[in-house]
């Protein structure tokens, strides 16, 4: 037995379990779940794959990488987690097509009313809801241009929206982005947008990001669609948005706290539509796939002596 491990907490089948002792050197596997894995385990890890309980890490000296099977990486990178020698990788790229869908198909729902039609059948009421409106007459601001952004633009662009980007840096546009800001311009793009997704992670400069400052700049009844992390948004001010008719609707798949307690405001207004943070995880089979490759990748990568992909500063 060796001296070296390879804990890995995310399903995987038999054929990937084989490509994984094929690259894994000199390191034992050991397979866990997350509601299994332990403390102990985690203490005793050299490479970790999955997002394990950031406090049984405790900046193990032991631990060399750790790859994540999501994107987000906020709850890894503060002091005291991981060492400094520990190198840290995330899944994006795996999550692309499932979280672009997703927040696309609340966005439909939203400007085509199915969500309120939805809610008059669970009322047994046959009522005619007025008003829709087509994509293909709108402008649509992705605040937050990396792989899910950009397949997001792509489907916009499909049915002939107007498609905006924002980004950190500005280099050269996209073929299905239309116009692109930095971050430091995002108000312009803010007031051309019918509709407005935000993508961005979690950090000390989108912490907050979107209140009744972001808000007041968009057009009046634009849509918000927030993708990315709860805590981006100010919830009390997204209600305030909602409920004054300065935003005809916000579709919601991230929320702080999560889960959202069930006497929060949000639940009860009709033009907000929530769903659970499950944009993501594992709902695609692809996605599965796509997080698994990633993470045999970045082992075999390692263990040979070079550059892994995916990798996150801490």
């Amino acid at each position: 037995m060796s001296e070296k491990n390879i804990l890995i907490i995310i399903p995987m089948n038999d054929s990937q379990r084989a490509r994984v002792d094929a690259v894994k050197g000199g390191y034992d596997v050991i397979y866990e779940t997350p509601e299994t894995v332990t403390e102990k385990q985690v203490k005793n890890a050299n490479i970790i794959i999955g997002n394990v309980p950031p406090q049984f890490i405790g900046a193990s000296e032991k631990l060399e990488l750790l790859q994540l099977n999501s994107s987000g990486a906020d709850a890894y990178t503060p002091e005291g987690i991981l060492s400094r020698h520990t190198l840290l990788a995330n899944a994006a790229g795996a999550y692309s097509k499932a979280v672009s869908e997703h927040m696309f198909a609340l966005m439909f729902s939203i400007i085509k009313k199915l969500h309120i039609y939805r809610d008059n059948q669970n009322k047994c009421l046959w009522h005619d809801e007025g008003e829709i409106s087509s994509l293909s007459d709108k402008t649509v601001a992705i605040i937050g241009l990396g792989d899910i952004g950009m397949s997001y633009a792509r489907m916009c662009k499909a049915f002939g929206a107007k498609v905006i980007g924002v980004k950190r840096t500005v280099r050269e546009i996209p073929e299905c982005v239309d116009e692109l800001y930095a971050n430091s311009d995002m108000d312009k793009a803010l007031a051309k947008a019918d509709i407005v997704l935000s993508i961005v992670p979690s950090t000390s400069e989108t912490r907050g990001l979107f209140g009744k400052e972001k808000f007041d700049v968009m057009k009046d009844g634009a849509v918000f669609l927030n993708g990315g992390r709860g805590d981006a948004v100010n919830q009390d001010d997204l209600l305030a948005a909602v409920r004054s008719g300065k935003l005809s609707a916000a579709g919601i798949d991230v929320t702080v706290p999560e889960p959202l307690p069930s006497d929060s405001n949000l639940w009860k207004e009709k033009n907000i539509f929530i769903t659970p943070h499950v944009a993501g995880h594992y709902h695609l089979p692809e996605t599965l796939r796509r997080i698994v490759d990633i993470a045999i990748n970045n082992i075999d990568l390692y263990v040979s002596g070079k550059d892994i992909t995916n990798k996150i500063k801490h």
